[in-house]
């Protein structure tokens, strides 16, 4: 029975960060009432002409530059056309055969070391309206999408990944990239950033590649990684079984963590794409591409490693806190603002990513400010609340948003009164005398309780240092 390996491939669509649409003077914004930011050009109405976004267009330079691409002087658009009821006029203006960027990379980190992961183009399209299928078994339309500048990245064929975990690296330092530079929020769970994986499985050492299939539409990293490694089994399962896997384009299942059809997959030439009679070829002139590349900001890897030097990081903290723009300049304030770097770096790592995971919200959306989190490390710095209370503080300001300070007045002060901390260990020792003997005898793990019990008892307001001073007295004392 031989082993069998994935191929993997990857489309990223990324709505781009823009005042207006690609096409149109509409404003460019998410959600809002349906159907009030279009107007004829975004439904493609006799008569209406495209007018092009430059600012779109500098997006995608800047995004192929930073994916070390060529930037091609003479790109074009042209119109792919195919029928479905959220593009009324039956075809995208995308482009084709001359992307703005071409034959790029990007650096990931693998368990295997480092990998390059080939690009193939960077080209901008128009993004689609929206269907809604409304709880009466009908089906709406919402054109406030239509027309929003959308950039595609399209991974190197034959494909250079093969793990769900390559996959999940690419999408991790691509989003980190396009968030970099200020082209797109990033912001998967509203659409900006959608993700198609395709993969076709083979024998391992094999030259050849099997029959790929496609994933539409995936708006997390999870899902990216769960339908991968499903995808993976199921094909490994067809061929093993004697069957043939179809060429296909797959739906995603999230709940019951499955792969579905949807349809055959189409080939380009059912897109019978032709040039866009209606706009200019681009003609982009190397001072044009030499401005964006002299404005480029710092990357995502140049930002890692000055953390690393700068701040003394780990790398894996590193790495996590340049994940987005966002959450970078999150950290720098933070850190700067504090003077304490590290302990900055591991609340946001610990905590905050914890709360705002489990909340669903952005960091760009937190209640809690760098300043919030520089003022709370302050107060612990001064010994005015304990890590045990600036636990519950910080919970509370991501609930709330009110700052340390004024939650740690009401809390009221860490206590560090000697006689109050003896009496609550009295109280624990009375409790536990046989693990008070324990720990006299010499069994230094039971300290650790005795102190989770002071804690316990001062509601988290002792001070740990003079617990752990008035334990040690009372142990010699024993």
């Amino acid at each position: 029975m031989p082993e069998y390996e994935a191929a993997i491939g990857m489309e990223v669509h990324a709505e781009l960060l823009t005042g207006s649409k690609m096409f149109c003077g509409c404003r460019n914004a998410f959600g809002g009432e349906p159907n009030t930011r279009c107007c004829p050009v975004c439904t493609g109405m006799p008569g209406s002409l495209p007018v092009m976004n430059r600012r779109a267009v500098e997006h995608v330079i800047r995004a192929a530059l930073a994916l070390n691409c060529r930037v091609s002087p003479d790109a074009r658009f042209d119109r792919k056309n195919y029928f479905y009821p959220d593009l009324p006029k039956g075809f995208q203006i995308s482009q084709y055969e001359r992307p703005i960027g071409i034959e790029g990379w990007l650096g990931i980190d693998t368990e295997a070391g480092p990998k390059r992961v080939r690009i193939r183009r960077v080209h901008l399209e128009e993004d689609t309206g929206k269907l809604l299928h409304l709880a009466t078994g009908e089906s709406a339309v919402d054109f406030n999408r239509s027309g929003v500048p959308l950039m595609e990245i399209v991974t190197e064929f034959p494909p250079d990944m093969r793990t769900a975990e390559e996959a999940r690296a690419y999408l991790t330092k691509l989003r980190a990239v396009l968030t970099y530079i200020g082209v797109s929020d990033g912001k998967m769970e509203e659409g900006s950033l959608r993700c198609e994986p395709n993969l076709s499985v083979r024998p391992v050492g094999s030259a050849g590649l099997g029959t790929k299939t496609e994933i539409k539409n995936l708006n997390s990293f999870r899902a990216v990684y769960r339908g991968i490694e499903y995808e993976t089994a199921r094909q490994i399962g067809v061929l093993r079984s004697g069957g043939a896997v179809a060429q296909e384009t797959r739906g995603w299942d999230d709940a019951r963590g499955q792969t579905f059809t949807q349809r055959s997959k189409e080939v380009e030439q059912e897109y019978r794409y032709f040039p866009e009679p209606d706009l200019v070829p681009l003609q982009i002139d190397e001072e044009w591409v030499d401005r964006i590349r002299r404005a480029m900001p710092e990357l995502p890897d140049a930002a890692r490693a000055r953390f690393v030097e700068q701040y003394e990081l780990p790398p894996h903290a590193a790495d996590a806190l340049t994940q987005t723009r966002a959450t970078a300049d999150f950290f720098e304030e933070a850190a700067l603002t504090s003077g304490d770097p590290r302990a900055a770096a591991n609340w946001m790592i610990g905590d905050l990513a914890r709360l705002l995971n489990a909340s669903g919200t952005e960091i760009t959306d937190s209640r809690v400010s760098p300043r919030h989190l520089a003022d709370m490390l302050a107060l612990m710095a001064e010994g005015v609340i304990s890590g045990k209370m600036a636990k519950g503080i910080f919970e509370e300001m991501f609930a709330t948003g009110v700052s340390a300070r004024a939650l740690a007045d009401r809390a009221g002060p860490q206590v560090s009164d000697t006689a109050a901390i003896a009496a609550w260990l009295e109280e624990a020792i009375a409790a536990e005398p046989r693990v008070w003997q324990e720990l006299c005898g010499g069994d230094t793990r039971k300290q650790g309780y005795f102190v989770g019990q002071v804690m316990k008892a001062s509601r988290g307001k002792a001070n740990p240092a003079e617990v752990n001073r008035v334990l040690r007295a009372r142990m010699e004392g024993a």
